[in-house]
């Protein structure tokens, strides 16, 4: 125990990012305020001082749950920590259901993972955070602070995350989801983690090579009278294969598909593979419209009224026009996946959801 000049006892909590990619930019957020919800929420006599940690670029896999305990309970050995909260990317699963946290108050540390949190995972952590420190001082009978006064399944009301708590021996809590909406909350958090905007800045030169594949199909007559011919239900197949075709394109092109392997089992394979899916799925969506706004303003720039009707042979408007660029820019899609391969290969990589980058010159404060 450490006191300062006031004699005040100082609590260090340790914050653990793994991987040290979007877990370590919402432990920075955290971090900054989350001394003073300490003292707020479980004892202001305490001087609550927070460090932040990085732990590995590729966490183990196959080990689950205990071989993120065990690494976390080492780490905060090592530092001189009191007790340490692990942030994790990582979808744990426990009884078939997402695993949102888990307490070990014999190593006296505990790990959330961000996807079971679904997508206000901040405002998940600012209430778990603090209660889940409260908890394991509690269960580790530190007599610097009051007892927790609630119990342990009194975190469900606080985190809507959370749907019910498992107690095992030795002061093991384990706090796991709904199995209902916990898993449609666990994916819309893998999708979150996964940061869809970085695979949207990867589609970037694709989407500019679209674009122009797509203007220059709207000087062609043949594509004006296809479009006319085409109805809603048609253009709409036609829009659904372009942008699977992409989305498969990507996956197959740069090898961002998880094959399971001694590391990684199968299930964690399949929620890695679904969350790589999901999240080209948006950018690409998001790039088929933007396509597609920028096709309707070329088509009425390159394409007069009088030569449309000329070639459709009946009066034309605004409907007709977003019918061509709806066309045009599925066309251009497709021809777009095949140039995908040109797109930077570490940008598009990005969104394979078990890919992560070396952390960039990022430092443990392993000051005591």
């Amino acid at each position: 125990m450490v006191t300062t000049d006031r004699r005040r006892p100082e609590i260090v909590v340790g914050l653990v990012a793994t991987p040290p990619d979007y877990p370590a930019k919402v432990v920075a957020r955290l971090a900054a305020e989350l001394a003073d919800r300490l003292a707020e929420r479980v004892d202001a006599e305490v001087l609550w001082t927070v460090r932040q940690g990085w732990g590995d670029v590729a966490p183990h896999r196959d080990g689950g749950i205990e071989a993120l305990l065990d690494d976390l309970g080492r780490r905060r050995a090592d530092a001189r920590w009191d007790v340490a909260i692990c942030l994790t990317d990582l979808p744990l699963l426990s009884e078939g259901v997402p695993l949102v946290a888990h307490v070990s108050a014999r190593r006296r540390v505990a790990v959330v993972s961000l996807p079971a949190l679904g997508l206000r995972q901040l405002r998940a952590l600012r209430a778990a955070v603090p209660d889940l420190v409260s908890r394991l001082l509690t269960d580790t009978s530190d007599a610097r602070v009051s007892p927790a006064g609630w119990a342990p399944d009194e975190l469900t009301s606080r985190v809507a995350a959370i749907g019910r708590v498992v107690s095992e021996d030795a002061g093991e809590l384990r706090y796991l989801a709904s199995p209902v909406i916990g898993p449609m909350r666990l994916v819309a958090g893998m999708v979150r983690a996964n940061r869809p905007g970085r695979a949207l800045l990867g589609l970037s030169k694709l989407l500019v090579g679209a674009l122009g594949t797509a203007a220059f199909a709207l000087t062609t007559n043949n594509v004006w009278k296809m479009g006319a011919a085409l109805g809603g239900l048609r253009l709409t197949v036609i829009m659904l294969v372009a942008l699977t075709a992409l989305v498969t394109w990507l996956i197959v092109a740069h090898d961002l598909w998880e094959q399971p392997d001694e590391q990684t089992p199968a299930e964690l394979a399949r929620l890695f593979n679904l969350g790589t899916i999901l999240t080209l799925t948006l950018a690409s969506t998001v790039s088929y419209l933007a396509l597609f706004i920028g096709t309707v303003l070329a088509a009425g720039l390159l394409i007069d009224t009088s030569v449309l009707q000329q070639t459709l042979q009946r009066p034309v408007g605004l409907t007709d026009y977003l019918t061509l660029a709806w066309i045009g820019s599925s066309l251009a899609t497709v021809g777009g996946a095949i140039g995908s391969g040109l797109e930077d290969e570490d940008r598009v990589r990005a969104a394979a959801y078990g890919y992560h980058p070396e952390p960039g010159g990022r430092r443990d404060k392993k000051d005591a």
